[in-house]
């Protein structure tokens, strides 16, 4: 017969597996709701056509066959109604995969998947790593770009041999990763960086100069001189080390480098605007204000980037020149010359890579982001959401190639034919040396998965709206015009240590989460609108 003790401890297991069974769908409904709203599983389709597509010719430490593993364990997902935008933003992943690189001091990040003669050690090449920070501060794991942003100072690398707006690419990296010890460990690197920069580019005058190539835009009509890139990213990296400085501790750092930034950006204004033209130019190098090149290029739209020009002061009005068809709006644009001057070339002699009219990504995404910084951060008529979204989808358009079976696959190369599409050094290099591609050019598809941009930043940062910033707050303003799209979800994001979750649900049908734009960190809603508009929360749930 059961003692009384035995019946009682049976009964204590029945009710507690009764209780498990009755509450266990609501548990596990919150864990997959802590976890996130989209399965990663949905958009594994597109890595394996990618991989079905690609002709693999160069591998390094995730080659093909490790592809989903990697972007399933890194990236945030992202689900849109155009499918053109959602592909392409799972392909720029997948290629920037391609060219995160193992070696004896650690991971780096590539531009040219083969090697090219003017590289530096590694293949590493400054001229786009900027890109690669703003583009890899999403990836899950910090190892990648914590080994890449020392290698440039302590390594053997060489960040000068390009311009290279470092100092601002590490502070956006922390922005994101909000790890104060890995940036204020490189403050004394990135201060001796910037002096380096002073010794060998400051004019007299207080501005810096360049030469166009080392702008890596090579064959431009301006020409070398004081460019609105170079001083824009050396702006960007005083504000920077500003910043960084302060994260130290480090107050007369701090103090120096506020001055620096204030006096670049009064020269800037006063120095590199041409009030005829409304439009930032470049002057040739020279003792005083020799005259402007008569020519307007994409590159004046780079102080933007970094928030250089001052509010208020009209300087906005440069941005009509992006949707004017006789400035740089095409249908695989922009251009990175006003089509309006006569200087303005498309051409298939010559230098491979020109700068005098073909559309390249590199520009193109700084003209982005700066666009991204006007419509969130300025008073203005000049430019609108829809103008960005156009902008946005003209550069995804720019994302195929055909091949000779007619088959469209996406693509990224060097530069473009702004009026059909193609690519122009891809067309011209593969049939150098006999009709062989060139070896010493960078050898065959040199210029395929380019990664000399960024894609997927500009979908996080301005379609879908999450503006980084260094305190607990989060703020999201989409740039998605009203009525565009019925929903999309951006989730999985790593941010200051939370998960985020972004999503806009029309109805509220689509994800069963409320109706409009919803914002989550670790599952927790923190702001919400009913409209696409600019909304924020908090990541600390004690405050309000």
């Amino acid at each position: 017969m059961m003692c009384l003790r035995e019946w009682r401890n049976r009964l204590a297991v029945h009710f507690a597996a009764l209780v498990i069974f009755i509450f266990l769908p609501t548990v596990c409904m919150a864990a997959d709701s802590a976890t996130g709203t989209l399965r990663a599983d949905a958009f594994r389709h597109y890595v394996e056509q990618f991989n079905k597509d690609d002709e693999e010719l160069y591998r390094e430490a995730f080659p093909n066959e490790k592809a989903w593993e990697f972007l399933k364990d890194n990236i945030p997902l992202f689900e849109c109604p155009d499918a053109d935008i959602e592909q392409t933003y799972y392909f720029r992943w997948w290629t920037y995969r391609k060219h995160v690189k193992q070696t004896p001091d650690g991971w780096v990040i590539t531009e040219f998947l083969p090697n090219v003669p003017w590289a530096g050690k590694h293949n590493t090449i400054s001229c786009p790593a900027a890109h690669h920070f703003y583009e890899g501060r999403w990836l899950h794991d910090a190892k990648y770009l914590n080994d890449y942003a020392p290698f440039w100072f302590r390594k053997g690398a060489s960040p000068r041999s390009y311009s290279f707006w470092a100092a601002d690419a590490l502070y956006a990296n922390f922005l994101v990763r909000h790890d104060a010890e890995q940036v204020t460990g490189l403050l004394d690197d990135l201060v001796k960086n910037y002096q380096a920069w002073e010794k060998s580019s400051l004019l007299g005058d207080g501005l810096f100069w360049q030469i166009d190539d080392r702008d890596g835009m090579e064959v431009s009509i301006g020409g070398s001189g004081k460019r609105a890139t170079i001083n824009s990213y050396m702006f960007g990296d005083a504000q920077a080390l500003v910043k960084i400085a302060k994260l130290a501790g480090k107050t007369e750092i701090a103090t120096e480098y506020e001055g620096k930034a204030g006096r670049l950006r009064q020269l800037v204004q006063e120095k590199l605007w041409d009030p005829e033209a409304k439009f930032f130019k470049t002057r040739p190098k020279g003792d005083g204000d020799l005259p402007f090149v008569n020519v307007r290029e994409l590159h004046g739209f780079t102080p933007w980037y970094f928030h250089l020009p001052e509010r208020g002061k009209g300087y906005e009005v440069a941005w009509k020149q992006l949707t004017d068809p006789q400035g740089f709006m095409a249908p695989f644009g922009p251009t990175t010359t006003e089509q309006r001057h006569p200087g303005f070339r498309i051409s298939y002699e010559g230098h491979e890579c020109q700068w005098n009219g073909p559309s390249w990504p590199f520009a193109t995404a700084v003209t982005l982001t700066a666009m991204a910084n006007v419509l969130n951060d300025y008073e203005q008529d000049s430019i609108s959401k829809a103008d960005y979204f156009q902008s946005l989808k003209t550069y995804t358009r720019s994302h195929h190639l055909t091949r000779p079976d007619g088959r469209v696959v996406p693509w990224i190369d060097e530069n473009l034919n702004p009026h059909t599409g193609d690519w122009i050094s891809r067309t011209r290099l593969m049939k150098w040396k006999n009709g062989k591609w060139d070896a010493g050019k960078g050898g065959v598809e040199r210029g395929k998965d380019y990664n000399h941009s960024t894609y997927c930043d500009l979908v996080i940062t301005g379609l879908v709206g999450l503006r980084p910033r260094a305190d607990d707050t989060v703020e999201v303003n989409p740039l998605l015009p009203e009525g565009t799209w019925d929903y999309f979800c951006l989730d999985r994001i790593l941010y200051h240590g939370k998960t985020l979750t972004i999503l806009w649900d029309k109805t509220g049908a689509k994800y069963g989460k409320g109706k409009g734009l919803r914002v989550f960190a670790d599952g927790r809603e923190i702001a919400a609108a009913d409209s696409l508009k600019r909304v924020s929360g908090t990541l600390s749930e004690n405050k309000k």
